[in-house]
């Protein structure tokens, strides 16, 4: 029963993995920009959140309704006034920048926040279960998380297939010089693209800070989580994320259950493994 509640609290950690995955793969797959701040956003996302829940006392569940449309407005802003410029003179540069914004990020929360742990106030979410059986137990915060990393990756999906922004955005993305001429203004729909991604990097930093605690310097780990799922599932495929997601947090999971100190080495071995096996990811599909 240990191995069967391992698989499954593995399998609800994916769903963090997946939030994490799906505004990185998002990114690269209409714009072809690999966002190296994205953990330090999300961990900004995370102290916002903190603030807010703080400040005017809005619970919880009810802080993403603040922190992700502001992550929006900061990320349409980020692609307009940073990432585009950085895309017309080369991909590499974009690299550099968005390197350049960890760096600044990290600094910035350091010196406002302090170097010092925070976690958000999750208060009966925290310990709050459902007992399947009594030794197996599906915690309330765990199942919000998945369930909201599984309707995030759905709304972007018809979003991006049902309405005329979301085919301009997979337009631009293919080929934004012919998107040009038909009159898609290419630099807006990438600026929509970012704000999306940057929202669901909000979600995933207010879901990592009910799991646990945060500080200025977890950002990078979070990228790497993030990088790992979206490579396992398949580069630019937003369901790829979730499955990449659950694979790795499965294996993180099931490695800790072998010896506490082995499950993050095991996600890193499964993600080695699938790299050098199935270089595409296991879902060979594209935005476009």
């Amino acid at each position: 029963m240990q191995w069967v509640n391992a698989l499954l609290q593995g399998v609800l950690l994916g769903g963090l993995y997946a939030l994490f995955a799906c505004g990185l793969s998002l990114l690269f797959g209409v714009m072809r920009v690999v966002n190296l701040a994205h953990g330090d956003f999300a961990v900004l996302a995370a102290y916002l959140a903190l603030a807010v829940i703080t400040g005017i006392h809005l619970p919880l569940l009810w802080s993403p309704l603040v922190v992700a449309p502001l992550f929006g407005v900061v990320g349409y802003g980020v692609q307009r006034f940073v990432l585009q410029r950085s895309l017309d003179v080369s991909p590499l540069t974009t690299l550099l920048v968005t390197f350049g914004l960890s760096i600044v990020l990290q600094n910035a929360m350091l010196e406002g926040f302090s170097a010092n742990s925070h976690s958000l106030p999750s208060g009966s979410l925290a310990s709050g279960a459902f007992r399947l059986t009594p030794q197996l137990a599906v915690g309330h915060a765990s199942l919000i998380v998945f369930g909201a990393a599984v309707v995030a990756i759905a709304v972007i999906q018809v979003f991006l297939s049902r309405t005329s922004t979301g085919r301009r955005i997979r337009a631009a993305a293919d080929d934004p010089e012919a998107a040009s001429l038909t009159g898609t203004n290419v630099r807006h729909v990438f600026g929509i693209a970012a704000a999306i991604a940057f929202a669901s990097v909000a979600l995933a930093g207010i879901a990592f800070g009910s799991y646990s605690s945060f500080d200025p310097g977890s950002g990078p780990q979070r990228l790497i989580f993030a990088f790992e799922a979206v490579v396992i599932g398949g580069v630019g495929s937003l369901w790829g994320t979730l499955l990449g997601g659950v694979i790795l947090g499965v294996a993180q999971a099931l490695g800790a259950q072998v010896d506490s100190g082995f499950g993050v080495l095991a996600g890193h071995l499964v993600f080695l493994a699938v790299l050098a096996l199935r270089p595409n990811g296991l879902i060979q599909a594209r935005l476009t």
